[in-house]
Parts: structure tokens; sequence; C-alpha cells
């Protein structure tokens, strides 16, 4: 099915993201967590999108709105800590 298909079961005709997986209509709610999508640029509740064009889950909206920043964050810690592992060595 291409991304403009219509989802099943709903015949609604609402978009498609990518790989015909899942729905990018704002109504279709999938579950209750939020993810980061990396294809839109912002929290969408549910899996909505391919699971690559996304990040989470995450408990909330406005968690969800500031991964970028989580990772950031998370990868300056981790690339301290492989620095000051390989001067161990």
């Amino acid at each position: 099915m291409g991304v403009t298909g219509r989802s099943r079961g709903g015949g609604r005709g609402a978009p498609l993201c990518r790989w015909g997986v899942g729905s990018c209509d704002p109504d279709h709610m999938a579950d209750s967590e939020w993810y980061y999508c990396l294809k839109h640029h912002r929290a969408e509740q549910g899996k909505r999108c391919w699971f690559a064009d996304r990040m989470g889950p995450y408990p909330d909206q406005a968690t969800a709105e500031r991964a970028l920043e989580i990772v950031q964050a998370r990868n300056k810690r981790e690339d301290a800590r492989d620095h000051a592992w390989g001067e161990d060595d």
C-alpha cells in the first residue's frame, strides 16, 4: 500500500505514514504513550508513524517534545564516560 492509501478497516481515507503503517490522522490514537516523530518533527500520541521515525515512548507530551534535548544530553554524558574510560588504558 502506498503512502496515500486508505487505512484498513476505517475507510476514512486518512493518510498513512511511511510504508503504509499507522495513520497520520490526529484522531487516530493507538495508545496513550507519547513519541517524538522524526518525520513530522513533533510529539505525537500513540504509534502512528513507522517505528524508525519515532523516538519513545515518553510518559507525556511535554517530555516527548523534549526528546531531542534528552538524547543530546544522554549522548554528551555517555561520550564523557567513554572518554574517561579510554583514559584508563
